[in-house]
């Protein structure tokens, strides 16, 4: 009964803390808005880890609490010589995320790969779409591939974000984040997620470079495939701004002149120094979603802070590789192996 009296009082003290959400999380923007807040207590006290960032910066996610839980195998989507695909759904910070994984035949464990994929519009996305060559390619080199779908995406739940304020793919970077939590929670036999890689495309690159510079601990090796630009507010005036009519990010934030603060804080380009683990970065010379100026740059930047980067540009290659996808996938393969010390 106290346990049952302490759930509702916590209940009522979050409300009336969430009434007070300016003075908690002193989010105000250029503009001189205030940022609704989504985290009633502080991280100390609150039982209960936020569901979307309560403040919109690559600092805060490094600092969330992020709980992935409740992993389970569902149905068999397929199953051939080389592995078996499931449909999958895990918890993220209390909210249900769909997505798939294949696991390979044999005896493992086996090095578990997280794939992030690119933007597809969520009315014609299905579970496990974007990256599928990589997906079967990567189980049948024997990883354990999970791809996770993202929050309002397939079977996942929406996100309880109303804000409509640009968040530079934060909210997806946790989703992929409590993927590997939450088969490490799971304890999986055949599964080793202790030595984990990371693949992502295009958005999916920006959501694994997230990760990478906020929680450099957290995979051991990632792949970047044409990836969105490091710096939020390029790839918010290339794409956001034109695709959401009821976006509020400009009269919340501003333009990068008016707040460069807060898109720098943003940006994983401001974070870059905390990676930590190698990345094997792929990019197009004729893609005309991702320029490959940002790729360029991004290796620039990497470079010259010291890191393990190795940068491989194909010529001719446009946003997703055709004539060297059978390379592209024996250099990442190869790469991984090497990373996760696959033998």
């Amino acid at each position: 009964m106290k346990s049952v009296r302490w759930r509702f009082t916590l209940f009522g003290f979050c409300l009336l803390l969430a009434a007070c959400g300016s003075a908690l999380t002193g989010n105000v923007t250029g503009s001189g808005e205030t940022i609704p807040p989504y985290a009633a207590l502080p991280s100390s006290v609150a039982p209960i880890p936020e569901q979307v960032p309560s403040e919109l910066s690559i600092a805060h996610f490094a600092h969330m609490r992020l709980e992935g839980t409740d992993f389970a195998l569902g149905d068999i989507l397929e199953e051939n010589t080389a592995y078996t695909r499931y449909a999958i759904t895990y918890k993220s910070n209390g909210l249900t995320i769909s997505g798939i994984m294949n696991i390979p035949k044999g005896k493992g464990p086996f090095p578990l790969i997280i794939l992030n994929h690119g933007y597809i519009a969520p009315s014609v996305y299905t579970r496990g779409r974007g990256l599928k060559r990589e997906q079967d390619y990567l189980a049948r080199q024997g990883f354990a591939v999970l791809h996770t779908d993202y929050r309002g995406f397939a079977a996942s739940d929406p996100s309880p974000d109303v804000r409509e304020v640009y968040d530079a793919a934060i909210e997806y970077s946790m989703d992929s984040a409590n993927a590997i939590n939450a088969v490490r929670a799971a304890n999986l036999p055949q599964v080793d997620a202790e030595h984990v890689g990371m693949l992502g495309h295009s958005l999916g690159g920006g959501v694994t470079l997230n990760i990478a510079v906020a929680h450099p601990d957290l995979v051991s090796a990632f792949v970047l495939y044409a990836p969105v630009s490091s710096d939020a507010w390029e790839n918010f005036t290339r794409w956001r701004d034109r695709r959401d009519d009821k976006d509020r990010t400009l009269s919340v934030l501003g333009t990068r002149e008016e707040n460069p603060q807060a898109w720098d804080a943003l940006s994983s380009l401001s974070s870059l120094k905390n990676i930590a683990s190698p990345i094997l970065l792929f990019q197009g010379t004729k893609d005309s979603d991702v320029p490959p100026e940002w790729s360029d740059f991004l290796d620039a930047k990497l470079k010259a802070l010291n890191k393990d980067i190795t940068y491989v540009s194909y010529e001719g290659e446009k946003h997703e590789f055709i004539p060297k996808w059978d390379d592209f996938m024996q250099r990442t393969t190869a790469f991984l192996r090497e990373q996760l010390t696959v033998e």
